[in-house]
């Protein structure tokens, strides 16, 4: 047995908890037609309020760093996800516009966090050789947004409004608190005051690394590759394909079963095959479907949906590989700082993405499609394949401190 009855229901609940901050933050992506039609915007303006969440996330990211590792990970957890939550009901009664931006740049502040703290108390609690297996099943919360949280998001928001999947998120997640907050034991952190005495000490430390600097670097363009294509997916679909909303739910609950499928068994084979070579196969196989992806034509759903599907399932192989890598760089004094400068970065490198994708894009006629949305499946798969090489860096540090 790998996991111990509680180790099961700890993973399970930071599976929850990666799950809402996902849905929160994915099923923006699918109500982009919705929001460009109800808030009377443009594509570039619906770019700028995905960008929101993504740079507040990182600002947020920054600052908490120099101070996460002084207290409990059950408490500062706690903390940033009643936050998340606040933040979600501000989206969820929502009127305008600018006031949506504004609820997005408050559930980034304390949601961009999360995943920091999350991978900071898995690489807290789980050794290394089965680190994979653990974020296998955490991977599992995209699988999960992907089969039930948005095609449930989009159903409700087509039933009654864009409004109403922002108040599911906030119901699962309170839930989720409870358990959390009764179930999950106190983490202490591993910090050495004489190391790092102040705020600045700390973010000297962490930029003075040159091992974190690597994996840094490949964090950046590990999210550039995702962040570039997916918040235009739908608005691709709905404007330039002219699918209906109501096909939109096969679409994501197709890709939802094959990462639910796949994510265990990647997983499972990073940490015996390796997780390097999982990575580069995975990122590979990636691009060539995203490549087919972004050219299929009008008019087949089926393959659609097979493209997005294989697209989806590798990103996620690619996804697991990097995350148990890279959380084995920093020491473990450092570790939730180092975890927030990379989601920090991770999230900032996102909302640049998002921006940059907004401005290669074309708006249509109607300001509502685009015209060269395979260029920039093009520009992200080159982005995929600079970060194969960044990632051997990354690789070979993991591999000097496991001998070690």
């Amino acid at each position: 047995m790998i996991f111990s009855r509680y180790e099961a229901i700890l993973v399970a609940m930071l599976t929850i908890v990666q799950f809402t901050v996902v849905l929160d933050f994915a099923v923006m992506a699918p109500l982009g037609s919705q929001l460009i039609d109800a808030l009377d915007i443009s594509t570039h303006q619906f770019g700028i309020l995905v960008s929101a969440y993504a740079l507040s996330a990182g600002a947020s990211g920054f600052l908490l760093a120099g101070f996460i590792d002084r207290f409990d990970r059950k408490k500062i957890l706690l903390m940033m996800y009643v936050g998340f939550l606040i933040g979600t009901i501000f989206c969820a009664t929502a009127p305008s516009y600018y006031f949506l931006m504004g609820a997005r740049v408050v559930a980034g502040i304390f949601g961009g966090v999360m995943s920091g703290i999350t991978f900071a108390i898995v690489t807290d609690y789980f050794r290394y050789e089965i680190r994979g297996r653990v974020m296998g099943f955490i991977q599992m919360a995209f699988s999960a947004s992907q089969i039930l949280g948005i095609p449930l998001g989009l159903y409700l928001a087509h039933k009654w409004s864009w409004h109403v999947p922002f108040y599911l998120v906030v119901s699962i997640g309170l839930i989720n608190l409870i358990m959390i907050k009764r179930f999950m034991q106190p983490i202490p952190s591993k910090y050495n005051p004489e190391l790092s005495k102040s705020y600045f000490q700390v973010i000297k430390r962490i930029f003075s690394n040159k091992k974190y600097l690597v994996a840094f670097s490949t964090t950046f363009f590990l999210a550039t590759g995702g962040f570039l294509l997916q918040p235009y997916i739908t608005p691709h679909l709905v404007f330039d394909l002219n699918y209906s909303e109501e096909q939109l739910p096969y679409v994501f609950f197709s890709a939802g079963i094959a990462t639910l499928i796949g994510s265990p068994f990647f997983g499972k084979l990073s940490d015996s095959w390796g997780k390097y070579k999982l990575f580069v196969l995975g990122s590979i196989m990636a691009g060539i479907f995203m490549l087919w992806f972004v050219n299929v034509p009008a008019g087949n759903i089926f393959m659609v949906a097979v493209a997005f599907s294989c697209m989806m399932l590798f990103v996620s192989s690619r996804i697991i590989s990097a995350t148990a890598m890279i959380t084995a760089i920093p020491e473990p004094q450092e570790r939730g700082a180092f975890m927030n400068v990379n989601s920090a970065i991770q999230q900032s490198s996102g909302g640049i993405a998002s921006i940059l994708g907004g401005a290669v894009l074309v708006d249509a006629v109607d300001g509502k499609g685009f015209q060269n949305f395979n260029l920039l499946g093009i520009i992200t798969f080159i982005s995929i394949l600079i970060c194969i090489g960044l990632m051997y860096r990354v690789h070979r540090i993991v591999q000097q401190k496991v001998v070690k």
